[in-house]
């Protein structure tokens, strides 16, 4: 069997975390390996090379995930697949999170065959958004043109 997708969860909804793990331990080529509560948590578990994906919330207290996405695609030359998933459906969000270096976008409210479609399309190629942001975003695009 080839090696598991290494999978960080960073939240700081000790639930959200716990459900998240729950989901994808069930996998067979999925394994949590690091959880934090806060951006300084990311950039500490991209530093240590112990993900190929962080599933990384927005808000978040001392550092959010758009600052921590920033940290980790300026500072850390290895580093991890950054698939942001939260609550907040906002362009304002998803528009920072591409900008930060994010390689994904997803709602929390998802199906979990569409959290686990995406953790694994993440980590083989560049980028995920979820459908309506697509939309927005190239809506948005079309008017600025």
């Amino acid at each position: 069997m080839d090696t598991p997708l290494r999978i960080a969860l960073i939240d700081d909804e000790e639930l959200i975390r716990s459900g998240f793990a729950a989901v994808i331990g069930a996998e067979p080529d999925l394994e949590v390996t690091a959880q934090g509560a806060d951006g300084v948590d990311a950039v500490n578990i991209a530093r240590a090379g112990k993900a190929d994906v962080l599933l990384m919330d927005v808000r978040m207290p001392r550092v959010d995930g758009i600052e921590a996405t920033e940290r980790i695609t300026a500072e850390v030359a290895a580093r991890p697949k950054i698939l942001v998933v939260t609550t907040f459906d906002n362009d304002d969000y998803v528009w920072q999170a591409l900008r930060a270096g994010a390689d994904g976008f997803l709602l929390k409210r998802a199906r979990v065959e569409d959290l686990l479609a995406s953790v694994r399309l993440v980590a083989r190629t560049d980028a995920l958004l979820f459908p309506e942001a697509i939309r927005r975003l190239a809506a948005a695009s079309a008017r600025q043109a």
